[in-house]
């Protein structure tokens, strides 16, 4: 019989003290005076960005970093009083809400500079923005031999301040030879532009450029401050950075619950398109998440779970709202009883590089893929609670 749970089955439970703990491994590597940009965009790459920002903001951080401007307000509407820095740039037509909410863009169209000062005119304001230098990523940014033009042409805006200027490395992680060596001609192009940027008299107080893969790697030039983004979150940017010298602590679990136990004979097909074919006389237990909960479709047939402690396979294609795995090991396994995505159940753990390992994708994606119908739960120092948006 299926049984109802009296709350919500899907949890993602985010450890705020484990959150704490990666903070204190970026000041560690990041080095003495270096200021952190704590990269909160995508919902805190599915970790609650209200809930995450508080916290990050009561462990001293110095700036946020989000995506689009909507972010932004978000974060402001909740009472965030740090710096909030617009990574992915903006349109026209947040100029205004830019001022209103006291948001920093980055900039890299002499277009919007434009409208940025003239709206700071009109508000007699003076607007800190930084300015992207593209030195290799080929995504945003001035490109690099127009680093001079771009600064000439500045010089006639009176309402903007150019707080900050960053680039963005390409490569994760920097372990063979050629990212070695793209990185550092990235490197070198920025410090050229940074020249060529204090010659036209401006003088940024913020130099950013290292990312969670640098920082981990120890590869932080003489800027002064760093952007921590997926390390905050306890994960690493790539397989080969988690045999480094840093441990961090995964901040996410997430959980949910069984909803039916069924004994199915042998040549069963389970799920959608009958992918999977049971081969002898199998337990196999019906449990409350799908794709629509951001548990990732490719995991049909490849994806395990945590039940008693027990790493245990799915079966099946991966339904909107449903998974099904194969228990016939655990035969007392019943309804309701906890299941562990990814995270830790007694002695065992699941490891979110080893869920996207399976989905042959990122662990970006499987954190910033938890959808917004899973309730998160936030824990610190034993007590759980959730935050509001």
């Amino acid at each position: 019989m299926v049984k109802t749970l009296p709350h919500s089955p899907t949890q993602a439970e985010i450890d705020l003290d484990a959150l704490a703990f990666n903070v204190a491994q970026v000041r560690r590597l990041g080095g003495k005076g270096k200021k952190i940009l704590a990269v909160v965009k995508a919902n805190a790459y599915g970790h609650g960005a209200i809930g995450i920002a508080r916290e990050l903001e009561a462990l001293g951080v110095d700036f946020l970093g989000v995506a689009f401007i909507e972010e932004g307000i978000k974060l402001r509407k909740a009472g965030i009083q740090k710096p909030i820095l617009i990574l992915g740039g903006i349109f026209p037509f947040h100029v205004k809400k830019i001022f209103t909410f006291r948001l920093t863009p980055v900039v890299f169209d002499l277009a919007l500079a434009r409208a940025l000062d003239a709206e700071g005119k009109r508000q007699n304001h003076v607007l800190p923005v930084h300015i992207k230098i593209d030195t290799g990523m080929n995504r945003l940014g001035v490109p690099f031999d127009q680093t001079e033009n771009f600064f000439t042409s500045l010089q006639s805006v009176n309402f903007l301040k150019v707080e900050g200027v960053l680039s963005h490395f390409s490569s994760a992680p920097l372990r063979d030879k050629e990212s070695r060596n793209y990185t550092a001609d990235q490197t070198k192009k920025f410090k050229k532009s940074l020249s060529l940027v204090r010659k036209l008299h401006f003088d940024p107080s913020l130099i950013h450029m290292a990312n969670s893969s640098a920082i981990i790697e120890k590869f932080i030039p003489d800027f002064n401050m760093v952007r921590a983004g997926l390390m905050l979150y306890g994960a690493y940017p790539s397989d080969d950075l988690k045999d480094t010298h840093l441990s961090l602590k995964p901040v996410m679990s997430l959980k949910t619950h069984v909803i039916q136990i069924k004994t199915v004979p042998p040549e069963t097909p389970i799920s959608y398109s009958r992918t999977f074919y049971t081969k002898t006389e199998s337990l196999i237990a019906t449990i409350a998440i799908g794709y629509g909960d951001g548990y990732h479709y490719r995991l049909s047939n490849r994806g395990k779970i945590l039940i008693q402690g027990k790493k245990l396979p799915l079966v099946g294609s991966v339904c909107m709202d449903l998974i099904m795995a194969d228990v016939t090991e655990l035969p007392g396994v019943k309804p309701e009883e906890e299941v562990v995505l990814f995270g830790r159940q007694g002695e065992a753990t699941i490891s979110v590089e080893e869920v996207a390992q399976w989905a042959d994708t990122i662990p970006y994606e499987i954190l910033c893929g938890i959808s917004t119908r899973v309730q998160r739960i936030y824990k610190k120092g034993g007590t759980m609670f959730e935050v509001k948006n």
